[in-house]
């Protein structure tokens, strides 16, 4: 049996925003900005000849919008309101796009009063009506209600498929419910009202358990919650109908005088090219290789190529020594190796004139403290870069300028404040200068941060980025170094190839950032987030710079005591057990424990083996001697290898200090991680943890300061629950532990017992983190009953607190995300994830995370003005360490009193809550004493 004919449909309006987006400003004349703009164009030619020879057809139509009116806009006069005008480039290019296109033997229609949606939607209908399969080739999200078993979407931008499954995988309904899921949610970018509130998990979450909107509305009373409410609202002002007429596209357009003889489609066959055509077009619009290939072709010659950098093949009529113009994604490249002064001249005059810098260094090292430069790339265009190569080796290697002397000429420019930078994870690079002795000031903006503040929970390196936001791929550090043992050094790798990677990250990160910098700033929450990181990431710089200084003979000594009381534990245990054996084997430990001294087993792993996790070890320990050796053995053991043996190693040899390294895009809460070394996990819960800040000291003449926010995250639930009871006891300065066993114990604050208090202190951060009454139980080691009684009362004392929680998991059901005081976005992918575990991690999530955020942001917030008023007031002050909700400083001895009376106000004063923030501060000569 033969398969069906195929009929090719292309989203032509699509298809050129993103050759208009993707390519650089190319021009009919290069260089020349008062000749035709001309990137579009090409763009579209590449487009549709690599669609031509990716999927084979039989008829192809390409479909374009027409300006003027259509009937939605008759329907809703706000309809795509919020969309920016085409640019004129664009619109100039729009004529010679549909000559070209049907030049290269595709239809082209473009329908007034419809758009070009619905014309796809008529033709997809009439010919999956025929038995005929429908391919149509579109990024647009919007066409998946029309997809069926004889109609699929296909996405060449990033190889993405939407079939049935497709569909149903990424939406959560299947295309039959695509029109109703579109109107619940509706469409920002063509301002489609939809339901307020319902995100996408909401809508495919009601259309699931409804299985249709029109039944959704008729059990719209059932619906519970804000959504529910807003759900009703828009059934009530017609706003949900409306929506769904916006939504729907026409399947039964009029196009008789665009095609002829519908329902057949005779006169919609694809063609070959024409040659005769397309010669003289290629030349008026300067496409000389394209123009090279058409001839080729007609005279059955091959052009000249060259082997590329990439393993593609570029066009050795158009590459000169320092140049290589390559074809990747669709898109025209120009990339410059820079190798002779004239041309770094030239370079260094286009980013002075250049409104924002791409730039990226290559270097010998992933350590930011020891790197050092091998090469350098700038782009102030999508499509254009140059690279400089100043450290490769080699045989081949080309003779490169001196490292000195470039990086004194491009000293000025880069130390020049007011000449704006972008880079992808600038404080990398920032080091790696700063090691060669710049300063570099300027930076406006980094694509990582971007990325984290728009979609915390997704990765943030360059390669995801230009492939989630740009459909771009490129080349991989491994695809040139090669892995594990065999990969050489990038100062090894070929320059032509090191160019086209360094070049393709700084042109994909400017690309990057004009896709994300837009989103930015149309949100004023997520703008004002955006300004505080890269403020962040300047302190950061900082204090990573500064390093803190460490006592190696203190390590040393508490290294020597922890490895004996080790030996001592091993022993005892040895003795406990009536035997030797490895104290760090599960099995070994599972024949000790059950079989030799009949220990209790208190659960089992997956595969049915006797569990001697930290959690059975905990449990065991309250009533037998060796877990509880064999915890402490545990403890003190990592408190060995991780710190107490290997801080001092860890120090830089150039200045005897240790210089962690902050990593600000990782927790979704905002929260900043530490490593090489980790500070944030240093156990300060034992004496022996503590004591491990002993060897964070000052130098001599110095003292260290240790200051931070007291109970930060309950004043910030009594903030966001606007709780009076709780609201109060911060107002007035109580001890909030001891207020709130008052309240739930029922007698008066000043009888308040020790014990009490201690109760209350776990119950008020045990909420925080939606703690439940098995988890309180198992805290305070009470009955279940006992602490789901104490839980009730708290509700009872604190209604704006249980208000706050039940509140804040239903908004986070509803729109698939919370947000901090600040405007910081923290999105719960679990949220909507159906019923179980994960679920309810979730929604404890959502209740803890507004709360963890927002002691980010303070601390964040506190570490900019700190540094602020440091650098203009008392530059001899550093900060050498920020941990959790605290920031620690070296300061001159002679400087106590400044910093006693300025940090703890200025922490203070960096936000306005309904409660007072406090901020504490201690001194010492070392880390430990400052607490």
């Amino acid at each position: 049996m033969s398969n069906p004919p195929t009929l090719v449909l292309v989203d032509g309006s699509s298809y050129l925003y993103r050759a208009y987006h993707a390519m650089p400003d190319l021009r009919a004349v290069p260089g020349d900005p008062a000749s035709p703009a001309t990137g579009a164009i090409r763009g579209m030619v590449n487009m549709m000849q690599a669609l031509r020879k990716d999927v084979q057809a039989d008829y192809a139509v390409c479909v374009f919008d027409t300006s003027g009116p259509t009937f939605r806009d008759h329907l809703y006069t706000e309809y795509k309101a919020t969309r920016s005008p085409m640019p004129d480039d664009l619109r100039s290019q729009i004529e010679p796009i549909h000559e070209v296109v049907k030049l290269l033997g595709w239809k082209v229609v473009a329908v007034p009063g419809v758009e070009a949606d619905d014309v796809i939607a008529t033709l997809a209908s009439t010919a999956a009506a025929q038995g005929i399969q429908v391919i149509v080739s579109s990024g647009d999200k919007d066409l998946s209600q029309l997809v069926n078993a004889h109609v699929t979407i296909i996405d060449t931008m990033n190889g993405k498929k939407r079939d049935v499954a497709g569909v149903t995988a990424e939406f959560g309904v299947p295309p039959s419910l695509m029109i109703d899921y579109q109107a619940l949610v509706g469409d920002a970018v063509d301002n489609v009202p939809g339901v307020a509130k319902v995100g996408p998990k909401t809508a495919a979450k009601w259309l699931e358990e409804h299985g249709s909107l029109d039944n959704l509305i008729a059990n719209a009373a059932s619906i519970k919650g804000v959504a529910g409410q807003n759900l009703r609202d828009a059934i009530a002002s017609g706003q949900l109908a409306l929506s769904r007429q916006l939504v729907t596209m026409k399947t039964d357009c009029d196009l008789a005088g665009h095609i002829v003889g519908l329902p057949q489609l005779d006169g919609i066959t694809l063609t070959e090219p024409d040659s005769a055509g397309l010669a003289p077009f290629y030349e008026k619009y300067g496409f000389k290789g394209l123009a090279r290939a058409l001839g080729a072709v007609a005279t059955g010659a091959s052009s000249p190529r060259v082997e590329g950098a990439q393993g593609g093949l570029f066009d050795a009529n158009d590459a000169e020594t320092t140049e290589i113009a390559i074809n990747a994604q669709q898109r025209d490249v120009v990339y410059h190796t820079i190798l002779t002064e004239a041309e770094l001249d030239a370079w260094i005059a286009k980013i002075q004139a250049a409104e924002l810098t791409a730039i990226d260094t290559e270097t010998d090292s992933l350590d930011e403290m020891v790197a050092r430069i091998v090469g350098i790339s700038f782009s102030v265009a999508i499509g254009e870069a140059a690279y400089i190569p100043l450290r490769h080796e080699g045989l081949d290697v080309p003779e490169q300028l001196p490292l000195d002397a470039v990086l004194t000429k491009l000293k000025p420019w880069l130390e020049d404040a007011s000449r704006k930078k972008l880079g992808q994870h600038v404080k990398y690079d920032q080091h790696v200068f700063a090691n060669h002795g710049i300063t570099v000031r300027g930076y406006a903006h980094d694509t990582m941060l971007q990325s984290y503040v728009l979609e915390a929970d997704r990765p943030h390196n360059l390669t995801s980025l230009a492939l989630r936001h740009t459909g771009r791929t490129g080349i991989s550090y491994e695809d040139l170094c090669g892995k594990g043992k065999s990969q050489i050094p990038f100062a090894q790798v070929a320059v032509d190839k090191a160019a086209a990677y360094s070049c393709e990250d700084s042109d994909q990160t400017l690309n990057v950032h004009e896709v994300l910098w837009p989103r930015i700033q149309a949100n004023a929450g997520l703008l004002h987030i955006y300004e505080l990181e890269m403020q962040t990431s300047e302190a950061l710089f900082r204090i990573e710079r500064n390093g803190v200084s460490i006592d190696a003979g203190e390590l040393a000594r508490q290294s020597n005591e922890l490895g004996t009381r080790i030996l001592q534990l091993e022993s005892e245990a040895y003795d406990i057990a009536g035997q030797q054996f490895n104290l760090s084997s599960p099995k070994q430990l599972g024949e000790i424990f059950f079989d030799k001294l009949g220990l209790p087993v208190v659960k089992k792993t997956a595969t049915g083996a006797r569990s001697t996790d930290e959690e059975v070890l905990e449990k065991l320990a309250e009533d037998y001697p060796l877990p509880a050796k064999i915890l402490e053995h545990r403890s003190l053991s990592k408190l060995k290898g991780t710190y107490t043996d290997k801080l001092a190693q860890m120090a830089l040899p150039s200045d005897g200090r240790v210089h962690t390294h902050y990593a600000q895009a990782v927790a979704v809460t905002g929260r900043l991680s530490s490593n090489d070394p980790n500070l944030q996990n240093i156990p300060v819960r034992t004496p022996e943890g503590r004591r491990i800040r002993e060897a964070f000291v000052a130098p001599e003449g110095k003292l260290i300061a240790s200051a931070d926010y007291s109970q930060i995250e309950l004043r910030i639930m009594a903030h966001l629950s606007g709780d009076e009871a709780l609201l109060n006891a911060f107002r007035d300065g109580l001890d909030v532990h001891r207020a709130t066993a008052s309240e739930v114990f029922g007698v008066p604050v000043d009888q308040v017992s020790s014990e009490q208090r201690r109760y209350a202190k776990v119950i008020n951060f045990g909420l925080i983190y939606g703690m439940s009454s098995f988890g309180l139980a198992k805290n305070l080691g009470i009955e279940t009953k006992a602490a789901a009684a104490y839980i009730d009362k708290y509700f009872q004392r604190y209604p704006g607190v249980k208000r706050y929680m039940d509140q804040t998991v239903e908004l986070a059901h509803a729109q698939g995300y919370v947000e901090t005081v600040f405007g910081r976005r923290l999105v719960l992918p679990e949220i909507n994830g159906g019923n179980g575990p994960r679920k309810k991690a979730a929604e404890r999530a959502a209740i803890n995370a507004p709360m963890q955020g927002t002691a980010a942001d303070l601390i964040k917030k506190a570490m900019v003005a700190v540094q602020a008023k440091l650098d203009a007031e008392k530059p001899g002050v550093l900060v050498i360490m920020q941990v959790h909700d605290e920031l620690v400083f070296e300061l001159p001895a002679a400087e106590q009193d400044w910093v006693k009376a300025e940090i703890p106000a200025l922490m203070a004063g960096v936000a306005e809550l309904k409660v007072p923030l406090l901020a504490e501060i201690g001194f010492g000569p070392n880390w430990e004493k400052a607490h």
